[in-house]
């Protein structure tokens, strides 16, 4: 059996072995890829994109429904300590319906018609609700591998939505409800809500389409991340916090 000493002395070699080969398996990865390697990615090149925005309506009711007890989402940075530094306070919050292609089922239970779309996604990694709260800030940064892609789906968008924007690389984009945009998120992004209003989106990470020698270090990357302690703290954390609601719901 692991003791916690043996598990926090074999994590930083992980992390530093991780991070040495990183950009040789991004490097792969992105010759390998089937679509361009570019910051911002046309939704055509995804056709279950546009089944998202039709069913969106549907969506925004459970992430309203949700939001009536807004108290009871976590902050990411409570969920994943490796997030500290993009989530400096707890005004980023995260309802994960799948972390790394694994289910959170109290989570999709109470998001029934969410979890079933996002189900259907080609290499689904990981989908969420994000919510930034009024004044809430991501500082720039950059993610961690080729091998997957981000689409933001706005949800519940402040009117003032000039004053709500991510910037990926030299893109500024601005969320409108309904509608989904799809980027790299290893080129640098920052995310501020400068307003007085929840910014709330539907998240999610899913497999770069790629082929090849790509496909297969995509493949050997994402396997060795989702054993890791990245994930499993995750994890644990989530399934910590549902049971935490739970006895509180019982008081």
């Amino acid at each position: 059996m692991k003791t916690g000493y043996q598990g926090r002395m074999k994590r930083p070699l992980l992390v530093r072995v991780g991070k040495a080969l990183r950009p040789w398996f991004n490097g792969l990865i992105a010759k390998g890829s089937l679509v361009p390697n570019i910051p911002l990615l046309d939704n055509s090149l995804f056709p279950w994109v546009a089944a998202l925005e039709k069913a969106a309506p549907l969506m925004q009711e459970e992430f309203r429904a949700i939001m009536a007890e807004r108290n009871a989402i976590p902050p990411l940075r409570d969920l994943s300590p490796d997030h500290k530094r993009i989530a400096p306070d707890s005004r980023w919050k995260s309802f994960f319906l799948y972390g790394y292609g694994i289910p959170v089922p109290e989570n999709c239970a109470r998001a029934p018609v969410t979890a079933q779309l996002v189900a259907g996604i080609p290499g689904l990694c990981s989908a969420l609700f994000s919510v930034l709260e009024p004044g809430g800030e991501i500082p720039p940064h950059k993610g961690v591998t080729k091998g997957m892609l981000n689409a933001h789906l706005g949800l519940g968008v402040p009117r003032d939505r000039d004053n709500c924007w991510i910037k990926v690389a030299d893109h500024t984009l601005h969320w409108d409800d309904g509608r989904m945009f799809v980027f790299d998120d290893t080129y640098q992004h920052t995310v501020q809500n400068n307003t007085d209003e929840v910014r709330g989106i539907l998240f999610i990470q899913f497999e770069r389409p790629t082929r090849g020698l790509g496909r297969l270090m995509q493949r050997l990357f994402l396997g060795g991340v989702k054993k890791s302690a990245f994930v499993k703290d995750a994890q644990n954390n989530i399934e910590r916090w549902n049971r935490i609601q739970a006895e509180l719901e019982k008081v």
